[in-house]
């Protein structure tokens, strides 16, 4: 008799500055994921120490996240609640010369698998972090795996590198709010959920790989995090999903044969031309001011 096909599991959850209590929901999830059969469990940006929260009206200055050490104690303890399961985690990692990083590290019970700094900072994070400066996937028990956190999903190339770097399974760890000008009552009709969730089905089928979206709820000051975390196939199929308050996503497939299945009729990373278009990516001249003069 075949073995069962693993499952991957994304998890919603809220996650606040309380990082014991983080580590607690953790290994809670994990048991429960485990249970059902998953060999990978994804959690979401910022899962411990929470994200950063912006000031309000009045107030001094930003509540900033706890930093912590990527070969500290936290992450020693994630290693040892992850035993055979892959586990990747978002938290605030600590740099040297007090920078602080938006990152994300995978681990089982040998150690960590990889790890990823946040590349693409939005206007909101930029006082608070260093940008990470690069992308690479990694080999780990479940198969090849690269991540992303939040706003780095929104640009192609990233995801598009992890793909030529061998990835069959991206991992994109969010802190994603809904709207900040105009939220939508219901967080299934905000904007900002329309944009989160198109973009976990187009990213997995322009690479034709297995992905992994997990995200925060609940609230932080002014930020509404919208949740929706998901596993979508290759070919764009939600498999699973939660919707906008905690829960987790778990799905049954082989993300190997998924991937050379979807590959097999036509390849999205055989059939590019990068002689066509590979010069006008790297010296497009654009920058904001000069997007807001054609305007």
């Amino acid at each position: 008799m075949e073995p069962p096909i693993p499952a991957i599991a994304a998890v919603a959850a809220p996650f606040g500055r309380d990082v014991d209590a983080s580590l607690q929901l953790i290994e809670r999830a994990i048991a429960q994921a485990t249970a059902e059969g998953a060999k990978l469990v994804v959690f979401p940006e910022s899962a411990l120490g929470g994200y950063v929260r912006e000031p309000m009206p009045g107030e001094s200055g930003p509540d900033l996240p706890v930093a912590l050490d990527r070969d500290g104690p936290e992450i020693a303890a994630l290693i040892r609640m992850a035993g055979d399961t892959v586990v990747c985690v978002g938290y605030t990692e600590a740099g040297s010369e007090g920078r602080r990083y938006a990152s994300g590290v995978c681990v089982d019970g040998d150690g960590v698998l990889g790890h990823h700094r946040k590349v693409h900072l939005p206007p909101g994070e930029r006082f608070a972090y260093t940008a990470g400066d690069g992308f690479a996937a990694f080999d780990t028990p479940v198969g090849r795996i690269g991540m992303l956190i939040c706003y780095d999903k929104l640009f192609p190339e990233a995801s598009r590198a992890l793909a030529l770097d061998g990835a069959e399974i991206v991992a994109s760890m969010a802190a994603w709010p809904v709207c900040r000008q105009r939220p939508a009552r219901r967080i299934a009709q905000d904007r900002q959920t329309r944009h989160f969730n198109v973009t976990d089905t187009a990213r997995a089928v322009e690479n034709q790989v297995v992905w992994v979206s997990s995200n925060q709820t609940g609230t932080l000051g002014p930020l509404r995090f919208l949740g929706n975390a998901k596993v979508v196939d290759p070919d764009g199929v939600v498999l699973a999903r939660t919707g906008g308050t905690a829960g987790m996503a778990i799905a049954r497939i082989d993300a190997a044969a998924a991937v050379r299945e979807s590959r097999l009729g036509i390849d999205h990373l055989g059939d590019r031309r990068p002689e066509a278009y590979g010069s006008a990516l790297a010296q497009s001249g654009y920058t904001p001011a000069a997007a807001s003069a054609a305007r």
